[in-house]
């Protein structure tokens, strides 16, 4: 395998934890730990992606970056108003 099939397992690997963690009742969607989860395995499945030249998942994974990092601003947001 190469150092780039590693990086993109890695990333996947971090989100299929978290989602089936989420399916588990381990994790709520809204914890601190679920959207860390989130933001560092899409963000390593996209730095993959951007390795390799793969612009579908590029796209699919910045965006899961994205929203990630946006429900990491709301859940700060929200703790801080408490």
């Amino acid at each position: 395998m190469k150092p780039t099939d590693w990086i993109g397992f890695i990333g996947v690997t971090i989100l299929l934890l978290a989602f089936f963690m989420n399916l588990a009742n381990k994790l709520h969607k809204d914890s601190l730990s679920y959207i860390l989860l989130n933001v560092i395995g899409a963000g390593i499945a996209c730095l993959a992606s951007v390795l390799i030249s793969y612009l579908p998942f590029v796209i699919l994974e910045g965006c899961w970056t994205l929203v990630s990092i946006w429900a990491l601003i709301n859940y700060y947001k929200t703790k801080k108003q408490i």
